[in-house]
């Protein structure tokens, strides 16, 4: 027998037994793979779409402009839901502000809540309201209302500032920035105010 002759009967058994060698690889393949259960599933998210096509929110949104006096006002809040009613208008949760003046001064804000009034360019806060004055000042109070388009701060309800100078307390306050003197801030304590000096060593 020749070796043309071998390698020719080679060639047509090795046509007969690879796919033979094929068949059985695949269908071992299929009786040794594991039953997938859809209970184990990987979840990838637990949200209800329902609940959010019912009630838009928005994710850590961020608000930036600047007031009628130079000064550059930016918000971030935790999360945010506009009014449906107003679409102008929205409730925010977790909110972060900064209040940058024209000579560079920086005020932090922090609340727990905010309401936007779109129409009265208006923000509303409530929840433990803190304002930090570039002067080393903390100011406290429960409820406080913030213009967007002019530096006006109002506390309807008692505030408590500590600062270099002492402690004050007051039934409100007022923080704005007068026409006639702009860079200047004029803040204003009503009610019963009491101021505890304590003087720096």
């Amino acid at each position: 027998m020749s070796d043309l002759d071998t390698h020719s009967r080679l060639i047509a058994w090795l046509k007969i037994v690879l796919p033979l060698v094929a068949l059985v690889i695949l269908s071992t393949l299929f009786l040794v793979a594991r039953v997938i259960d859809p209970e184990q599933a990987i979840p990838y998210a637990d949200v209800d779409v329902a609940e959010r096509l019912r009630e838009p929110r928005m994710t850590e949104p961020t608000y930036a402009g600047v007031t009628d006096d130079g000064s550059a006002l930016t918000l971030v809040a935790a999360e945010a839901r506009p009014d449906a009613s107003d679409p102008r208008s929205g409730e925010a949760t977790a909110l972060v502000g900064t209040l940058e003046t024209p000579d560079g001064g920086k005020t932090a804000l922090t609340a727990q809540k905010a309401r936007l009034d779109g129409t009265a360019r208006r923000i509303d806060l409530s929840g433990g309201v803190q304002i930090v004055s570039p002067a080393g000042w903390q100011v406290q109070s429960e409820k406080m209302s913030a213009m967007m388009d002019v530096t006006e701060v109002t506390a309807p309800t008692p505030v408590r500032a500590e600062g270099p100078a002492g402690v004050v307390t007051a039934d409100a306050m007022t923080l704005t920035s007068p026409g006639e003197t702009k860079g200047r801030y004029l803040l204003v304590f009503n009610g019963n105010v009491k101021l505890v000096y304590q003087p720096s060593n």
